[in-house]
């Protein structure tokens, strides 16, 4: 047990290890293009539910 330091009446402070950071990437041209075309897909997919919904109604 990893253990950071202890108080004087014998509690231990803990704490989690923290994970490397990175700086994120931005995103390739195919990437983009991926993100836009699944956007469109569940913009379209929404609106035909909200469509149906309405008929139904």
């Amino acid at each position: 047990m990893y253990t950071t330091t202890q108080l004087d009446n014998g509690i231990l402070k803990n704490y989690s290890v923290e994970p490397k950071t990175y700086y994120a990437q931005y995103p390739a041209p195919y990437e983009q293009r991926r993100y836009l075309i699944r956007g469109v897909i569940a913009a379209l997919f929404i609106s035909t539910l909200m469509l149906i919904s309405a008929l139904i109604s």
